[in-house]
């Protein structure tokens, strides 16, 4: 049972109250018959305020005074009709039927002559006929209880599942995706991935020939779940999965299982599981499942994660408990698997956990070959030269690259997007918007001349760090200039290359004081990443002789919520030591090797701000050509980070070069001042 049934019980209520209310309203307060010698009494009683004569039907209504209305009430004693404030018009008294109309009224101007006190009122109408008031009234209470009932039951119920009643919020908030509504996206829009392909194709065999597998003993597995940094293409793995399956395909979000109300979370799951089930062979697909997959236990001190908890109870049970032999497989995405709860990540519920890593060299090539369909290329645009030029770019980087080269493109008034578009719009996604008229005095843009000017030197005269690419003065985002180099992109890394690059971010700092004789708050970006960096090398690679080969990062996650150290006060005293020792060695490395060139490190502070913007062939003017760089060889693209779950502090973000003709075309973060 799927639950979506139209339900009975409001329009059974409606008509009981049509009923109960209507027939006191159209009935219960009509109109007393009395003949004419009964009216001339009251009448010449004073009781009668007025009178409406209708000549085509023989009919009068009489209209009592409020003295005599009372005293009727409290004689009788019934009340008039609560409703009676709904009438379009208030209702007669009595009712009168006469014989002849002019004897009926010679008389009653008799009685008015008679007795002057009498002031009854006479008027004229036109009659009306029973049937038209009592359908008038029915469709005035129609449109009451309508009115009540949407504003009641639709509004209250709007949030709470099929047909928005208030009784249906718990049910299942889920998009199903079958034959008669289906996504367009297939595996051929996913570009990359081609192991992730591969796993999620073989669940979809799985469910269209589940005999192939299953005569041999096998199990169609139960869950599948997609964890990878953000932007990587979760999400659409799971459509085209949609797309491509012939199977219902039920779309939701971690998120919409939460709710206010206690019980909801959980009630949603088994509806949820009720609907696949009804339809199996089916897929079910949670995005963001760390919404409600969370570790249990962790940090509940005033008891609030219950209701998720319950949640996470009911979505284990329906995965794996009893009577769950059923073809309904379930593809979640997260990329935050690391405090997903272990319950939930077991075989037998996540039978198979695929990664989807950043895009590799010809993944990158792939995916710009997907987004750029769409765009007006112009002929000089080099598309293995724009995927060398974005490593540790996500397929939703490079989406947002080729719009944003359009969109410049467009603003520059140009026929085609060409290939000085797409590197405006690298600069811009990454650096951020240039600010050619932000205001900078003098003395403080000769400061950031040489302290960008100290970056490049150093970077170009050590062997390991990033040879150059660009160096800029020009006020871009947050920063007031930039030094933009080429990484290499490589699976380990060493000490020694650890080293140089930490020298070349303490160069910018080094360059103020040989050169200006002090320094300024201008490094506080590369202090911070040459801290990080120190400190990872100290207390997660254990590449310091004192600390020794120990790593004291929690790669699982469990520390996040632990108030301790994973070591003594003693230990900490000397990982500060071995911190301060690194970044002081490499300072003072980067002060001497500038004190050594200090004319060339002059000459390229000027040429910058003269030009504002130089380049590499700017270097190898004043340096000449690095002795240790292999004719700049294309390298195999990896990541520099050696392990997936490497904390976030040694992440960098990835910077792009400018320069049209350079040979040189990936990036890395740039130094900010």
């Amino acid at each position: 049972m799927n639950n979506k049934g139209f339900n009975w019980f409001f329009p059974i209520a409606i008509i009981a109250l049509l009923l109960f209310f209507g027939s006191n309203f159209l009935g219960g307060d009509a109109a007393k018959t009395i003949d004419e010698d009964g009216f001339f009494r009251e009448m010449q009683a004073g009781k009668v305020q007025n009178i409406i004569i209708y000549k085509d039907i023989e009919k009068a209504d009489v209209f009592l005074t409020k003295e005599a209305k009372s005293a009727m009430v409290s004689k009788t004693g019934k009340e008039n009709n609560p409703f009676s404030a709904l009438d379009m018009a208030p209702k007669a008294d009595y009712s009168v039927k006469y014989g002849d109309l002019q004897l009926f009224l010679q008389k009653f101007e008799q009685i008015k002559a008679t007795n002057p006190a009498i002031k009854t009122a006479k008027d004229y109408g036109t009659g009306k006929s029973p049937f038209a008031d009592i359908l008038i009234s029915a469709l005035i209470w129609i449109a009451i209880l309508g009115l009540f009932y949407f504003l009641l039951f639709r509004k209250m119920g709007g949030g709470g599942g099929p047909g928005g009643q208030i009784f249906s919020i718990g049910k299942s908030k889920a998009k199903l995706f079958d034959e008669k509504e289906r996504i367009q996206v297939t595996f051929k829009d996913v570009a990359g991935l081609e192991g992730a392909k591969e796993e999620v194709q073989e669940v979809v065999d799985f469910l269209k020939n589940s005999e192939k597998y299953t005569k041999l003993g096998g199990k169609i597995p139960k869950g599948v779940l997609l964890v990878g940094p953000p932007g990587t293409g979760k999400t659409l793995l799971a459509k085209a999965v949609a797309g491509e399956a012939k199977v219902p395909f039920f779309s939701l979000s971690g998120s919409d299982f939460v709710e206010m109300f206690v019980g909801v979370g959980a009630s949603r799951v088994r509806d949820l599981f009720a609907q696949a089930k009804a339809k199996s062979p089916a897929i079910i697909f949670i995005d963001e499942i760390d919404a409600i997959g969370r570790a249990r236990g962790k940090n509940n001190f005033s008891g609030g994660n219950d209701e998720r908890e319950n949640t996470l109870n009911q979505l284990l049970t329906e995965m794996d408990g009893f009577g769950t032999d059923t073809n309904v497989i379930v593809m979640a995405a997260t990329n935050r698997a690391d405090i997903l709860d272990k319950a939930l990540m077991r075989a037998g519920r996540f039978d198979r956990s695929i990664y989807v890593d950043l895009p590799e060299l010809h993944e990158r090539r792939q995916i710009l070959d997907v987004h750029l369909k769409k765009i007006k290329l112009d002929d000089s645009v080099d598309r293995d030269f724009l995927a060398k030029q974005t490593p540790g770019f996500s397929g939703a980087d490079i989406a947002n690259l080729c719009n944003e080269a359009a969109l410049i493109a467009a603003r520059n008034s140009h026929e085609f997007v060409v290939k000085q578009d797409f590197l405006d719009a690298v600069d811009r996604i990454i650096g951020g918007l240039e600010k050619k008229n932000k205001a900078i005095k003098p003395s403080e843009k000769r400061r950031i001349a040489f302290h960008e000017a100290g970056h490049a030197t150093v970077s170009w005269l050590t062997e390991h760090a990033s040879p150059l690419l660009k160096v800029t003065i020009v006020p871009r985002g947050r920063s007031l200039g930039a030094a933009w180099y080429l990484p290499e992109e490589r699976q380990i890394t060493t000490t020694e290359q650890l080293l140089d690059e930490m020298c070349s971010l303490l160069g910018g700092r080094a360059a103020e004081q040989v050169a200006l004789g002090d320094y300024s708050t201008g490094a506080q970006n590369d202090l911070e990443r040459a801290y990080k960096q120190a400190n990872s090398m100290v207390t997660i690679y254990g590449l310091s002789e004192k600390v020794g080969h120990v790593s004291y990062y929690d790669s699982s996650g469990q520390s996040d919520y632990s108030f301790s150290k994973p070591y003594s006060e003693k230990t900490a005293e000397v990982i500060d030591d071995e911190i301060k020792r690194f970044v002081s060695e490499q300072y003072d490395r980067a002060i001497r090797i500038l004190t050594e060139n200090k004319d060339k490190l002059d000459a390229l502070a000027n040429k910058l701000l003269e030009k504002e913007v130089i380049f590499r062939e700017d270097l190898e003017e004043i340096f000449g050509k690095r002795a240790w760089d292999p004719e700049l060889t294309e390298k195999p693209v990896t990541n520099t980070i050696p392990e997936k779950d490497l904390p976030e502090v040694l992440e960098t973000p990835q910077i792009k070069e400018k320069e049209e003709e350079s040979e040189i075309q990936a990036p890395e973060s740039p130094t900010q001042l």
